[in-house]
């Protein structure tokens, strides 16, 4: 399996590269070359198989011969272990052939667990075996964070410094991250949004000098392959459940960076049978403007009740415009080279009726989603975060056939935003059994100015490895 960059100017690596990598040296993502594809009787014969077997199933393709089957499976078998669920990724009805798939059961409560608690072992494995050490600088809406930390606070070989926006993440968010003690773990609060968090990482990846050759620089956020390739596997566990590949599901997912969503892309060309992959977005909805009317422009972020998602810019729209150009690397660079000066992005009409034919879209501001978290707890009981709750009425907005099994990703337990639940005239939820003293636990975070030259700075001064 080798993996190339959606701007065509850097070289073709394999599996252990790229997962040391993450950007690409021309500044593109690494995708892979080729995808495994499944035949309906493959599919069909993973039924009743663990999530830890079936996500072997579909993890070791991409790895290929990086890391043996052996210690991959042990890796896997020891990531989905510490959720709490047996079932790792179970599914709950809430309405008519209407699922919510919950993806809150890892050790941080939100989906980006099943990629982070994976990627910790894997890197630390690689790193072992090169005798390397490594420098994770990420960017947090929230969740990546907690979940990043997690995931890396057991690695000897790795230092791990994650930005947030001051006072723009939820409080239990926060405290998951800044409560985990460690030599190795670094929370830095930066004075801007997530954008200016997220556009430092780029920079950091594109300029390593910052590190004096010393160590390498390692993404957690999902422009790395690995987290991807992970979130595949619950399409297809939740699909497999619900008679796939015998009949087909629909999906609706909340998405910010278009990394959940893309990983259902993946899992579709590769097999499964997805009838409908449905964008669900918040007030900053780049996303659903591109998908409605091909205009994918930058503009005023908004802080909303869905913080996870308040993203200006998706990082991962570049993998679906690669595809959607015919994997040609030079027309993405030019592409995204213009958007990064003027801000303004539309693409051939030709690519995005295309596009549209792929997945449809939505928009759900604040009071919809309050609306919707009311709304499904008269209808169940069951109590929606505010990002699941926009998946479901995105779901309700779009669905096309009322047949077809519906499922709803939630990507995180409510407890981790109380505020729109308490908007919603619902009481908010306690803290988990592991979580909770988490309001008890003693903070760990150091505020730091919007600019790169300070964080730079900060790094060089801490990492152990440099």
């Amino acid at each position: 399996m080798k993996y190339i960059s959606t701007r065509g100017q850097a070289p073709a690596l394999n599996f252990e590269d790229v997962l040391l990598t993450g950007l690409a040296a021309d500044g593109g993502l690494y995708i892979p070359e080729c995808l495994p594809r499944y035949t309906p009787e493959e599919i069909a014969s993973w039924a009743g198989l663990s999530y830890a077997e079936l996500a072997n199933k579909i993890i070791a393709p991409f790895v290929a011969d990086s890391i043996p089957a052996d210690d991959l499976e042990t890796i896997i078998n020891e990531t989905y272990a510490e959720f709490s669920h047996a079932a790792v990724a179970p599914l709950n009805q809430i309405s008519s052939n209407e699922w919510v798939l919950e993806l809150f059961h890892g050790p941080t409560l939100a989906f980006k667990d099943f990629a982070l608690q994976l990627l910790g072992r894997l890197l630390d494995y690689i790193l072992e075996k090169r005798q390397e050490r490594a420098v994770i600088v990420g960017a947090t809406s929230g969740d990546t964070g907690s979940a990043a930390i997690e995931g890396c606070r057991r690695c000897d070989n790795v230092d791990i410094f994650i930005m947030h926006p001051h006072n723009r993440v939820s409080d239990v968010q926060r405290k998951q991250m800044t409560t985990i003690a460690g030599d190795n773990i670094h929370n830095l609060a930066v004075e801007g949004n997530f954008d200016d968090c997220q556009a430092m990482v780029k920079e950091s990846f594109a300029d390593q000098s910052f590190l004096e050759g010393k160590a390498r620089l390692v993404a957690v956020n999902s422009i790395n392959w690995a987290r991807i390739m992970a979130q595949v596997v619950y399409y297809f566990s939740s699909a497999i459940s619900l008679g796939a590949p015998h009949r087909s599901v629909a999906f609706s997912v909340p998405t910010g960076n278009f990394g959940d969503i893309f990983a259902g892309y993946i899992a579709r060309n590769m097999g499964l049978p997805i009838s409908q992959l449905i964008v669900a977005t918040n007030s900053n909805d780049i996303l659903h403007r591109f998908m409605e009317s091909n205009n994918y422009d930058k503009t005023t972020l908004e802080h909303t009740l869905s913080p996870s998602m308040d993203i200006m810019v998706s990082s991962n729209f570049e993998r679906l415009l690669f595809d959607l150009y015919g994997r040609d690397g030079n027309a993405i660079r030019e592409l995204m080279d213009d958007f990064n000066v003027t801000g303004k992005l539309s693409i051939d009409a030709h690519r995005w009726e295309f596009a549209r034919g792929l997945f449809d879209s939505a928009r759900v501001d604040d009071e919809q989603t309050c609306e919707t978290i009311k709304q499904v707890f008269a209808e169940s009981e069951y109590l929606l975060d505010p990002h699941t709750a926009i998946g479901v009425q995105a779901a309700r907005q779009c669905r096309r056939d009322a047949a077809t099994p519906m499922v709803i990703l939630a990507t995180a337990h409510p407890v981790k935003f109380p505020e729109p639940v308490i908007k919603a005239g619902l009481q908010a939820p306690d803290l988990p059994y592991h979580l909770r003293d988490l309001n008890e636990r003693e903070e760990r975070m150091t505020v730091v100015k919007n600019d790169k030259a300070t964080v730079h700075a900060y790094i060089r001064e801490h990492s152990r490895a440099l």
